[in-house]
């Protein structure tokens, strides 16, 4: 059977890792969610990512997740926010600010998959699919 909804599978994932203090997730891959990933890694939410290849053939997308020193995730919340039911543009005067700074937006641009930082300073808006803090 199909996922309708692959980035919510990788948000709901690394969510549950991290609330069973997994130090690894693994997930099938596609080039949106290696971008996600490469996002999160850019912006010191997760340690590492790596596409692997399994005996079957099927590439995985293995997540190292990153913790405080505390034990503490990094990762506090993962939202999705554009669903395949609802989508949700932003213009770029409209991309919201996390947390007042602290968090993050994971936005879809013509440009390709940007933070919201990145987005403001490429003066562009686009699709809203999550918010990280």
């Amino acid at each position: 059977m199909s996922m309708t909804d692959p980035v919510a599978d990788m948000l709901t994932r690394l969510r549950n890792a991290i609330g069973a203090r997994h130090r690894r997730v693994d997930m099938p891959s596609s080039k949106l969610k290696v971008q996600v990933a490469r996002i999160l890694k850019e912006s010191s939410y997760i340690t590492d990512y790596r596409v692997i290849e399994t005996e079957e053939g099927r590439k995985v997308l293995r997540v190292i997740l990153k913790y405080a020193a505390g034990g503490q995730p990094v990762i506090r919340e993962l939202k999705r926010i554009s669903t395949p039911g609802l989508r949700k543009y932003v213009g770029v005067t409209e991309i919201p600010r996390v947390r007042n700074g602290l968090g993050m937006a994971i936005v879809s641009t013509s440009k390709g998959l940007m933070s919201d930082r990145d987005a403001r300073r490429a003066n562009t808006g686009g699709e809203l699919l999550a918010i990280v803090y």
